[in-house]
């Protein structure tokens, strides 16, 4: 591994680092040493870099919502093709709760951590606006917005129960608000 500021991409290994202890260990698990040791650095390098529990979670949800957002880009562009929206948006929900279950919690334990830590809700709410953003893309803002609402009330809804909602209902609600 490279060491000190031979490594200028320490700070991002670290913030990935914090994403995959939260990932195995949840918001509890995050300590500086989990993620020291997650990241293969000395644990000087984590506090030097993020003096406090709160900034590596902080650098987890700047590196979560990165690749989130390209995400959402690149199916945002895929969209772009005459697809119809709410099947390729019950497509993309089903991937969350699928293939992509443990980051979809990982992300959502993420997000919610800000309820309690004000400095980290500035961060989530950027987060929360790039899909109605996205969907503004597709459709007008008022039913962006409600879309964006309806999907992440569906995935915390998946989270919470432990399983994928079904399809076929979560197609009627999003094509009843897209009318």
């Amino acid at each position: 591994m490279p060491r000190g500021v031979n490594d200028p991409d320490r700070p991002r290994r670290i913030a990935s680092a914090a994403v995959e202890v939260i990932a195995e260990s949840g918001i509890e698990g995050l300590t500086h040493r989990a993620v020291a040791e997650r990241a293969q650095v000395p644990l000087g390098s984590t506090t030097y870099h993020f003096k406090t529990r709160d900034d590596m979670m902080a650098a987890a949800i700047i590196e979560a919502k990165r690749h989130t957002d390209a995400e959402l880009e690149e199916w945002s562009d895929n969209l772009a093709d005459g697809k119809d929206l709410v099947q390729e948006l019950v497509a993309y929900l089903r991937t969350l709760v699928t293939t992509h279950w443990t980051r979809t919690v990982v992300e959502h334990e993420l997000y919610l951590a800000a309820l309690r830590r004000p400095p980290l809700q500035k961060l989530s709410h950027e987060w929360q606006a790039k899909l109605p953003d996205v969907l503004s893309r597709h459709t007008d803002r008022l039913t962006a917005e409600a879309l964006s609402l309806a999907f992440d009330g569906l995935l915390l809804q998946s989270m919470i129960l432990g399983s994928a909602p079904d399809l076929e209902d979560v197609t009627k609600v999003l094509r009843r608000i897209t009318g």
